[in-house]
């Protein structure tokens, strides 16, 4: 447990470096850093990592070995070939215990950016907010574990444990960013994600799984469309027959602790529709892209196996899919939920810091998004912290983070890091 002077000057670090911070945190938005679009911003990570003296590396995807895994996502002609960064302290003499601080740098696409108040990847500040796309998911957690480790530097004071920065890219389509990690074998006593959590703890989380649904038609001219068959007629019918599996996971929420209070933790989301080659002719073709949400402890492929189920029957019920069925296809997320237990030590630690930097206990919640600490919990098997700042329009049009916010949760991260791993003078 740290004394309170120590703690003082901690924070006092972080106070005064927190301009550097809200600097570092505006190159990493100006990146447009969507998916297969992350080589530039990981090169400047690597880059600021190495020169504050980590032992740096670019670990690269290794697809064989995450196809046979049962978390890994599937792979696409869309998946990023960006390699993770880390970044690695090792103290003289290990006293205390390790730790990983991962976030990563893929950021969703902004849609129109005439619908933004600024350009998403010209990051404004406005009163307390600063705005950008990827800045509140999840640039200034990255910006704030690097920030963290300076203020305890800055105070005088490096950790007596191994820390490991890491900077991965497919959090927002695979999670097989942080799964290669694992597959590389680099672990740890803990790990934290500073993730835009509300200063909270998240308690449990869903999985996830991507597919794509296509439907053949029979194309005619339209005045003729009796005599044939309607691809995107099709594909709302089939839409509306997922709305009823949704609906049926979401019943069986009380069989599942954490999600019971939650009034429809399973979500379903048609995110793409494409369809058809031209206005006067019966669509011959159509396509949606889907998520949907599956409970902790449900494998991945069991869920998969649900949906293609499901669908299989409501084809035999539908007078022209029972002769061109739906054709499902698993394209990215393939993962399984987690639960961080409560009572483990660190989370005892964090609670420790985040009181210290907030003045109020921590709390814990359970969120229906998928969270990259789903691999170090289910596979490292160890305390998976997710924790971070306020924030607004997360993959919404005007993303923001709280800056004040980012502040408090900075000082608890570098109190947790000095707590956890111990620290000894420079």
């Amino acid at each position: 447990m740290l004394d309170q002077n120590k703690a003082d000057t901690i924070g006092r670090a972080v106070e005064d470096g927190f301009d550097a911070q809200i600097a570092f945190t505006q190159d990493l938005i100006r990146f447009p850093s969507m998916r297969g679009q992350e080589h530039d911003v990981q090169d400047f990570v690597f880059d600021a990592l190495k020169e504050r003296g980590y032992a740096t590396t670019r670990l690269h995807m290794d697809q064989r070995a995450i196809e046979a895994h049962e978390g890994g996502g599937k792979f696409s002609a869309e998946h990023s070939d960006a390699p993770i960064v880390i970044g690695t302290f090792t103290p003289s003499k290990t006293l205390g215990r390790s730790l990983i601080l991962q976030s990563h740098t893929d950021v969703v696409p902004a849609g129109p950016h005439e619908m933004w108040r600024f350009d998403p990847f010209d990051p404004q500040i406005d009163g307390d907010w600063l705005y950008g796309r990827g800045g509140a998911d999840m640039k200034a957690g990255h910006a704030a574990m690097i920030f963290a480790m300076d203020a305890l530097r800055a105070a005088g004071l490096v950790p007596a444990a191994r820390v490991e920065i890491q900077s991965v890219v497919e959090e927002e389509s695979t999670g097989n960013g942080a799964l290669m990690t694992y597959l590389a074998r680099h672990t740890a006593d803990a790990v934290l994600i500073p993730e835009p959590e509300e200063e909270m703890l998240v308690r449990a989380n869903v999985g996830t799984l991507w597919f794509s649904v296509e439907l053949r038609g029979t194309p005619v001219h339209v005045r003729e469309m009796g005599a044939g068959a309607n691809a995107i007629d099709a594909a709302y019918r089939v839409i509306q027959s997922l709305r009823t599996l949704e609906a049926r996971w979401n019943n069986n929420r009380h069989k599942h602790k954490y999600f019971n209070d939650l009034s429809h933790p399973i979500n379903l989301n048609i995110g793409k529709i494409e369809g058809g080659d031209w206005g006067s002719s019966v669509p011959a073709w159509c396509r949606i892209q889907c998520r949907i949400a599956i409970y902790p402890g449900i494998k991945a492929a069991d869920a998969a196996n649900d949906i293609e189920a499901h669908l299989t029957e409501f084809a035999k019920s539908d007078n022209y899919l029972s002769d061109i069925p739906p054709k499902i296809t698993f394209n990215g997320f393939f993962a399984e939920g987690y639960v961080q237990p409560p009572g483990s030590e660190a989370e005892a630690v964090l609670d420790r810091a985040h009181r210290a930097a907030t003045g109020a206990p921590l709390q814990s919640f359970t969120t229906p998004g998928y969270l990259d600490c789903r691999v170090y919990r289910l596979y490292n098997d160890i305390p998976s912290l997710c924790y971070g700042p306020i924030s607004e329009n997360i993959h919404g049009f005007d993303e923001r983070v709280s800056l004040q916010s980012l502040k408090r949760i900075t000082t608890t991260m570098a109190l947790f890091i000095a707590d956890w791993c111990g620290t000894t003078k420079i």
